[in-house]
């Protein structure tokens, strides 16, 4: 009785130190980058905002295929698309904010169509200038992928590797459909130069902090939706499917469905992930959908923990900052200290980071102990102590 009731509320704890964390940060950086000048030691500087607002896109990213590959089992190497997709739908609607402010003065078609002799706005533009249009096509363009592939994939029991090369293979290809200048998303240089957003204009620090408290509020909601999903009955089906999937099948339930459900919603996160990214970055390309990219991803929820998703938030920004300051050493190579780093962490940390912590509080308990004179209990003495109760 005792344990059945101490697992939720340790799980309960979790969520709320996990919250509590994100926005204790988030008061930190903002009280830093408007409180103090620059010069200060306690000073955040506006580019180092913009970063941080970068590495919580890339932590709801992670979270997204944490939600598919730690907990349903389904290895997506094309996570990549669905963010990208997200962020083209935010940079069509940051594109028609520029108005007559661009290159070539024209009101009603963006600089690069102009460029190459558009008469006319595409049919698929039609109502991007609308704030409620950008937000629905964040989550529809991502989720109807989700389910169109999701739904042809699962159904046809396609798994494992041959899965995960399908993913890999629709991102590739939309990849290359993107760099076409003939589908209307400005080619191989992508959506570029915004002004504004919601009228603020993009330039302004004021408008770049708002987009990185925005992102982490983003954050925290993704990271309840995922704990309420993973704990739902709906989730501990799905958890089972990763495990035995055809026992599953073989007490009633409908694997395909369970799948194609937790696709899509794990899509929607990457969509909302990519369309927080574009305006603080400045810039969406077909470059974004490169498989490379997806399979990094992997690797962020590899080395944070996979099945744990405050894992997943910890690898992110760990392997973003190192790739930041990385790449800034020697940039040519990163990715072979990337591939490093996933062979390390697969040998020596199968559990990633999330699975040290655990052991690191227990020697931290016991080293408090110690120092007050109260040895711990050893597992001899609390399995004794178990009996008897």
């Amino acid at each position: 009785m005792t344990s059945s009731t101490a697992k939720p509320m340790s799980k309960f704890s979790n969520l709320h130190i996990v919250i509590g964390l994100l926005l204790l940060s988030t008061v930190y950086v903002t009280i830093c980058n408007l409180m103090f000048a620059e010069g200060s030691a306690m000073h955040v500087s506006d580019y180092t905002v913009s970063l941080f607002g970068k590495y919580l896109c890339y932590a709801l990213l992670a979270l997204a295929v944490d939600l598919v590959w730690g907990y349903c089992g389904i290895l997506s190497l094309g996570h990549g698309a669905f963010f990208t997709l997200g962020g083209y739908a935010m940079g069509m609607y940051l594109m028609r904010q520029i108005g007559d402010r661009g290159v070539y003065g024209n009101p009603d078609l963006p600089d690069f169509m102009v460029f190459l002799n558009w008469t006319e706005m595409p049919w698929y533009w039609g109502g991007s200038d609308s704030i409620l249009w950008m937000v629905v096509m964040v989550f529809v363009g991502p989720g109807l992928l989700a389910y169109v592939f999701g739904s042809l994939a699962f159904r046809s029991r396609v798994s494992g590797v041959y899965l995960s090369i399908m993913t890999q293979a629709v991102t590739y290809a939309l990849m290359l459909a993107f760099f076409r200048n003939e589908m209307g998303f400005g080619g191989n240089n992508g959506l570029t130069d915004f002004k504004e957003i919601l009228g603020f204009s993009l330039q302004e620090p004021h408008t770049k902090l708002g987009l990185f408290v925005a992102t982490a509020v983003a954050l925290c909601i993704g990271y309840v939706v995922c704990h309420f999903i993973v704990n739902s009955k709906m989730g501990r089906v799905v958890t089972a499917i990763r495990d035995a999937e055809s026992r599953v099948r073989f007490v009633g339930y409908k694997p395909e469905s369970y799948k194609v459900w937790i696709y899509v919603v794990s899509a929607m996160l990457a969509g909302v992930a990519g369309a927080l990214y574009v305006p603080q970055v400045g810039i969406i390309n077909p470059g974004e959908f490169s498989p490379l990219n997806s399979i990094e991803m992997v690797i962020w929820v590899a080395v944070g923990g996979r099945n744990s998703l405050y894992g997943a938030l910890i690898g992110a920004i760990v392997v973003s900052y190192a790739k930041t300051r990385f790449t800034a050493i020697m940039p040519e190579a990163w990715l072979f200290a990337l591939g490093g780093l996933f062979v390390l962490v697969t040998l020596l940390l199968p559990k990633g980071i999330a699975g040290l912590l655990p052991s690191i509080i227990e020697k931290v308990k016991a080293l408090t102990a110690t120092l007050i004179g109260n040895k711990p209990p050893t597992a001899t003495e609390k399995q004794a102590s178990e009996v008897k109760s």
